[in-house]
């Protein structure tokens, strides 16, 4: 049954498995290196790229996880395997992410081409559209449980989650503005290390789902 209890607790859920304010660290280490306006190019196209994958596993998911018999626990110990080396990257890179910098400066790709590719790894996926967001959207639409009308809402509240996304990096780039290449730099490390413990417990909780060790 939709009521506002119902659409509160879904919203509260996509909230914490998209987590918008831990794709922060992420797309400051990407966009450092990139103008203001490549970087407000890099948030749209992420979080467009992220609802729609999002609203694939809605349409798809359940039929392509059922068949390959795969759970939450993979994904979440894949995810932040691949979350923790991109942190490595924002901690020991050279003040920006090592990787994107050199593909910057090398003849094969301009900043423009940069941007679409950090666009969807690792912002769009496995930051914004996370394993947990991917079996969130499953788990929150399964089709013998909910109505078409719930599935509906849901997607809208999805939306409205990754539009507040949206916003929140779009906001990043006053804010790199003022710091400039320095103050990106020890911004850089300091959201690698966050992002690193992130990724560190998304690992544990997968762990904890299949037993390996107890709750914490």
């Amino acid at each position: 049954m939709l009521n506002f209890q119902t659409i509160l607790s879904e919203f509260i859920t996509l909230w914490v498995v998209i987590d918008p304010i831990g794709t922060l660290p992420v797309f400051i280490g990407v966009t450092a290196s990139l103008s203001p306006r490549l970087s407000k190019s890099v948030a749209i196209r992420s979080t467009l790229v992220a609802f729609i994958i999002l609203l694939v596993f809605i349409m798809f998911g359940q039929i392509v996880l059922d068949a390959l018999g795969l759970g939450l626990p993979s994904f979440q110990i894949a995810g932040g395997l691949v979350l923790f080396l991109f942190a490595m990257t924002m901690i020991f890179g050279d003040g920006k992410p090592a990787q994107e910098e050199n593909l910057v400066t090398s003849k094969a790709f301009t900043p423009a081409v940069l941007a679409r590719r950090v666009a969807v790894f690792p912002l769009a996926m496995p930051s914004i559209a996370s394993p947990g967001a991917m079996l969130a959207v499953v788990m929150l639409t399964d089709n013998d449980r909910f109505s078409i009308a719930h599935q509906a809402m849901t997607a809208a509240t999805m939306t409205v989650v990754l539009l507040i996304t949206l916003g929140i990096l779009l906001a990043a780039g006053p804010i790199l503005k003022v710091l400039r290449d320095t103050g990106a730099a020890i911004v850089s490390r300091v959201m690698g290390m966050v992002l690193a413990a992130v990724a560190v417990d998304t690992v544990l909780q997968g762990f904890v789902e299949i037993g390996v060790i107890p709750p914490f």
